[in-house]
């Protein structure tokens, strides 16, 4: 059985118990006003460890929880149509992205499908603590976000489940 298979499962049993006029009726906006950028790392559970119910925040996740491009647009879209008035950024210890360069990267590429990828930045790190301040800083130059937006950093640890503040 695929995995996906397994989903349509445990969705069915997951729709049978919704509430429609609790959760299904939430507003689209966050009620908490709230985006996260996090890893997509499947030891992370940001629901859990931060204490969000469903409707209560914009959880954006890619590899090493990188304010990208595409971050940055979907951070606009949450705060400019959706209300949303601060931004909290999450990496996270024994992250993959501390264990690679581009240039590893793009040679595996190479090797594995034959395709160059040119000057593609996947983002790695080499510095967890220092990651998650480059991220602020692109969140806070970055023109299309307001300087008002309340902008956090944190590393949440695989091995405890806490999550540390980074200054």
């Amino acid at each position: 059985m695929s995995v996906y298979k397994e989903f349509q499962g445990a969705n069915e049993k997951f729709a049978a118990g919704f509430d429609t006029t609790g959760d299904g009726a939430k507003p689209m906006p966050p009620a908490r006003k709230v985006a996260v950028v996090t890893c997509m790392d499947a030891r992370l559970d940001p629901a859990k460890f931060l204490g969000l119910e469903i409707g209560d925040a914009h959880v954006i996740r890619n590899a090493g929880g990188r304010v990208s491009d595409d971050a940055i647009r979907s951070l606009v879209i949450s705060e400019r149509l959706l209300g949303t008035t601060e931004i909290v950024v999450i990496h996270h210890t024994d992250c993959g992205m501390l264990t690679f360069s581009n240039q590893d990267l793009a040679g595996k590429i190479q090797q594995d499908l034959g395709v160059d990828v040119g000057e593609q930045d996947f983002l790695p790190f080499p510095d967890l603590e220092q990651s998650v301040r480059d991220d602020i800083a692109t969140i806070q130059n970055s023109p299309l976000i307001p300087k008002d937006i309340l902008v956090s950093g944190a590393i949440y640890n695989v091995q405890t489940g806490r999550v540390t503040t980074v200054a």
